[in-house]
């Protein structure tokens, strides 16, 4: 019988074959497969030293390597027990602290979808407020642009969109959970939030005004005032509206917004960049 045929036979009829033909060849075959079966079988469990690990061992490790600061092993045994051992408070608080492993190897978009995972499976879990404080810090401290993580840049000047993010986050937050114990840093966080897209949208306004685009500048300007109001960017604002409005030949509307800045902000000193823009 040809090689060829061997496929066609049941396991026990090719081997009562192999047996049958008396071929060294067909016999060494035998061996080979038989020792392969056998290392399938057992490498796995020896080459895995959790195999017989509980869920206890599992969470009480991924604690450890947490603590040490060995995050990613951290986040392997967190997912892990998980998946071994899916139901139960060990599975619920490994969910959680999944993403706090992640937000400290500075993964902060898997920390921002462990967090949103938990809320979704356990939205009254006792410890939920912490995963919306966790979506917040985690984008809080994100990087929008590859450059953020090499060049020191002021936050304003920046990508705003994790900022906008990052306010959210904490204000959803603040409304879900007014007494949480995260709810104050939460809105010390949002006072630094509100004050940095409010100076982006001066610097951009500021960007307009050099270029000449005047109705831009406005648009800019009245939307910090009217979206940004006790930021430190509201009077830098108002004098942004009253040069626009005067170049438009708006001139009762740079005259309000001259006399809003000047009763509100008496003290106000221009910024150089504006003194520069106008010399």
């Amino acid at each position: 019988m040809k090689l060829t045929h061997l496929s066609k036979l049941s396991h026990n009829a090719l081997i009562i074959h192999i047996f049958n033909q008396r071929s060294p060849w067909l016999l060494l075959a035998l061996i080979l497969m038989a020792l392969f079966a056998v290392g399938c079988s057992s490498t796995g469990k020896d080459n895995d030293p959790t195999a017989d690990w509980t869920a206890l061992q599992f969470y009480k490790n991924a604690r450890k390597e947490l603590k040490s600061g060995d995050y990613e092993l951290a986040i392997e045994y967190f997912e892990t027990l998980e998946s071994r051992f899916p139901f139960g408070s060990y599975a619920e608080q490994a969910q959680l602290e999944t993403g706090y492993a992640y937000y400290k190897y500075n993964e902060y978009d898997s920390a921002i979808a462990a967090a949103d995972r938990f809320i979704k499976l356990h939205p009254t879990h006792q410890d939920v407020d912490y995963a919306y404080y966790l979506r917040g810090l985690a984008s809080f401290h994100k990087k929008d642009s590859p450059m953020d993580a090499i060049v020191t840049q002021n936050p304003a000047l920046r990508d705003p969109s994790s900022a906008r993010e990052s306010f959210n986050y904490f204000a959803e937050l603040v409304k879900r959970f007014p007494n949480s114990r995260y709810t104050p840093d939460a809105i010390k966080r949002m006072k630094y939030q509100r004050n940095v897209l409010a100076e982006h949208e001066i610097h951009v306004a500021n960007y307009y005004l050099k270029r000449g685009a005047y109705v831009a500048v406005v648009n800019r300007a009245k939307y910090v005032v009217e979206n940004y109001p006790q930021t430190p960017s509201v009077a830098r604002a108002l004098e942004l509206l009253t040069l626009a409005y005067d170049k438009l030949e708006m001139y009762d509307l740079a005259a309000d917004a001259k006399r809003v800045l000047l009763k509100n902000y008496p003290d106000f000193v221009k910024p150089q960049e504006q003194q520069t823009t106008e010399n």
